[in-house]
């Protein structure tokens, strides 16, 4: 038998899981604070959730099979049609705005590679039922501030900033056929992580047939929005987005956020649902695939049998932020595992000292012993060994006295305390 994981798929040995326990509290603290609930759902649905929202091609993509039901089922690969469809069922009797949040496990069958794994864990953040600019600017903050939660700074990422109706009214402006739009825009999507040549050759793929508007278009993400507000001012389109991006970045300066943002037309994500705002969280030294996406999707939760209420939000994945806090050297440092370490001389003494045990694991602190009475060297090793604060001597001479000996690990200094004193709360420290 192997003693290797599936390919893609992890073991979280305690340093990892420590780490990850970490993200995971950050998340929900910097969610909590701004307001939003957290929700959850089966990691097991219907196959026609997904194909409904992203077409039958993304079941080569997915983890699925038959159940014992007949039913066509899949391992969640997003949790957005999960959460469109917990908004349905409810959504007559749900206050608006909506604000939830979740951290799911996802599953997608695709090549491992780094960044990028069979499974990872997501902070899904959404506002459901509000349109407003500042709908926008909180959805984009919070993820700013979740990045910062963890000790990054401006130095350390950028969140960059798009508006998907004003880039399609340019592109169309500057002769995308709107049929061509949406291979256009994934093609763009990769502009980041493929050389020039390869856009524009899926440009021309995507039925953009003139070799001018292809080059222009690979130069979209220079353009600033007083550009294109004098390139494009006959279209009512490009006008109406560019003064909203322009209140969105206001109000994110503000909030004290202006240096952690950055415009960038170029930027169009590639999925296609999304109708408004669209940002990526970066590392600015562009090392790293993106630590954040997300956007407004107002026709999303319709199309996917959920109720027309416009939407928007992130998902923020473990693997690139793990990665992240490791180049940075932001790993917390594990805590000690055992508050105490209970070391008793003799078998005699053990029932004394087991007392002592359960009584301070009753009163809330981590408490370990010998199982097999050995030496007490050994007893001292494995206290070290399991990162114990303290060490509790029960031997007979402090059985007798009502007594124990209380040594502090990290400064070898000991003092003796009656065994009510130690069980009722003293931390054991000579004053």
């Amino acid at each position: 038998m192997t003693t290797s994981s599936l390919p893609g798929f992890r073991d979280f040995y305690p340093a990892d899981l420590a780490l990850r326990s970490h993200i995971f509290h950050t998340w929900r603290e910097v969610a909590q604070r701004y307001g939003f609930v957290e929700y959850d759902g089966p990691p097991l649905e219907s196959l026609e959730l997904y194909t409904k929202k992203s077409g039958a091609e993304i079941v080569g993509q997915l983890y699925g099979f038959t159940d014992q039901g007949g039913r066509e089922v899949a391992l969640r690969p997003e949790m957005t049609p999960t959460f469109a469809r917990m908004v349905a069922a409810r959504a007559g009797g749900l206050p608006k705005p909506i604000k939830w949040f979740s951290i799911p496990q996802l599953f997608r069958y695709e090549r491992p590679q780094k960044g990028r794994l069979r499974e990872h864990f997501q902070l899904n953040l959404d506002i459901v039922g509000e349109t407003s600019v500042a709908s926008d600017a909180e959805v984009v903050a919070a993820a700013i501030d979740v990045l910062r939660a963890f000790g990054l700074g401006s130095e350390d990422f950028v969140a960059r900033y798009s508006d998907r109706q004003l880039i399609a009214a340019v592109m169309i402006e500057m002769g995308v056929p709107e049929p061509s739009l949406p291979a256009a825009f994934a093609a763009l999507d990769k502009a980041d992580r493929e050389s020039k040549e390869w856009i524009l050759d899926r440009l021309l793929e995507a039925g953009v047939e003139n070799a001018g508007t292809r080059e222009r278009l690979t130069g979209l993400k220079d353009l600033t929005l007083d550009e294109l507000s004098a390139r494009f001012s006959h279209v009512d389109v490009v006008v109406a987005r560019v003064e909203r991006l322009g209140l969105f970045r206001r109000q994110i300066e503000a909030a004290g956020l202006g240096e952690f943002v950055l415009l960038d037309p170029g930027l169009v994500r590639g999925l296609a649902y999304y109708t408004g705002l669209v940002f990526e969280l970066w590392d600015r030294e562009g090392r790293f695939r993106a630590i954040c996406g997300g956007g407004r999707y107002d026709d999303l939760l319709e199309s996917v049998g959920g109720p027309d209420l416009p939407a928007l939000g992130f998902g923020m994945g473990d693997v690139v932020l793990g990665e992240l806090l490791r180049d940075r050297g932001l790993v917390p440092h594990s805590e000690a595992a055992l508050d105490d370490f209970v070391v008793h001389v003799s078998e005699e003494v053990l029932p004394e000292a087991l007392r002592i045990v359960h009584q301070l694991r009753a009163a809330g602190r981590r408490v370990g012993f010998d199982y097999r009475s050995r030496a007490v060297g050994k007893q001292f090793r494995a206290a070290d060994q399991a990162g114990a604060g303290r060490v509790i001597v029960v031997g007979p001479e402090e059985v007798a006295a009502g007594e124990c000996v209380v040594r502090m690990m990290d400064t070898g200094d000991e003092v003796r305390l009656s065994t009510s004193d130690l069980v009722g709360g003293s931390s054991g420290r000579p004053s």
